[in-house]
């Protein structure tokens, strides 16, 4: 019963995400269910420049309208993770590699959500992921521009659910 409560849960939450992001949707984000989490997909080109780790305003824009629904579920985690492609970035100034880009970028990304909103910071982690989790393992063009992503991925907190497990 409480494993149908969660599910229905994160396919409302899953509805309310995507009308809140409707205009981004196919613009540069996605929104969709995998393994009982909400994930939404922003591209590189949606919320930063190439190297880059200040978000665009269309990206500002995206998380702001996401913000709400945030704010109307405290009951949901939030983990915000940076990824790159596989093409080694040149070191200069504070970034060292593509593992600082991706851990920048999630960290930008955690600060706009926070700004001035009534999201509680213990609920969101920041993560940096670099290269190492691609959604397409090809050497292309392509396929490394589909990597360069962000994703922000929404979990329910399933304490009921432990604490039933633990007392049995």
């Amino acid at each position: 019963n409480i494993l149908a409560r969660k599910d229905s849960a994160v396919m409302a939450l899953r509805r309310k995400v995507s009308d809140a992001l409707f205009g981004f949707e196919g613009k540069g984000l996605s929104v969709q269910m995998k393994n009982g989490k909400v994930y939404v997909s922003l591209d590189e080109q949606l919320m930063f420049k190439s190297g880059s780790h200040v978000v665009d305003a269309n990206g500002v824009r995206a998380l702001k309208q996401l913000v709400p629904v945030l704010e109307q579920h405290p009951d949901i985690n939030i983990l915000v993770e940076g990824h790159t492609d596989d093409v080694p970035f040149p070191q200069r100034g504070e970034l060292l590699d593509n593992w600082d880009l991706s851990v920048k970028r999630a960290t930008s990304i955690v600060r706009i959500l926070l700004d001035k909103t009534k999201i509680d910071p213990a609920r969101i982690s920041a993560s940096g992921r670099s290269q190492y989790h691609p959604v397409d393992p090809h050497k292309t063009p392509a396929a490394r521009q589909k990597n360069r992503r962000t994703e922000i991925i929404l979990t329910p907190k399933l304490d009921e659910l432990l604490e039933i497990l633990e007392m049995n």
